[in-house]
């Protein structure tokens, strides 16, 4: 349990060291993601404003029977940046939220640069 709590309060100290560095405009906003055990999130931000821009997550995509969580986060990357295309926005910053970009965060990064997002 220790070790539990010990892991969780890393991962939030690095997510607020990376925050603390990016920051997203209306022009170039940021692609936060979230990874939870069983879905993933992103979505754009105008951190001036405060709002959310676009979002996309794998729960309301509508996904084949047999398709692995790797694949709907490169599926969520490129619904977000067709989303994202369609408010003309073609450049971000990616926000990894603390996390390693390895496994479902990176297949979502390499998703919306498949998709034509520049970061």
């Amino acid at each position: 349990m220790k070790d539990i709590k010990l892991k969780t309060q890393r991962r939030i100290r690095r997510k607020m060291r990376v925050k603390a560095k990016i920051f997203g405009t209306g022009a170039c906003p940021r692609l936060s993601v979230f990874r939870s055990h069983t879905h993933i999130y992103g979505q754009l931000v105008d951190d001036e404003k405060g709002l959310t821009l676009v979002s996309s997550s794998d729960v309301t995509l509508k996904k084949a029977d047999k398709i692995t969580k790797t694949e709907a986060a490169a599926e969520v990357g490129r619904d977000l940046a067709k989303k994202a295309f369609a408010k003309k926005i073609k450049t971000v910053v990616f926000d990894r939220g603390g996390l390693m970009y390895h496994g479902r965060i990176k297949a979502l990064a390499d998703g919306a640069r498949e998709g034509g997002l520049k970061f």
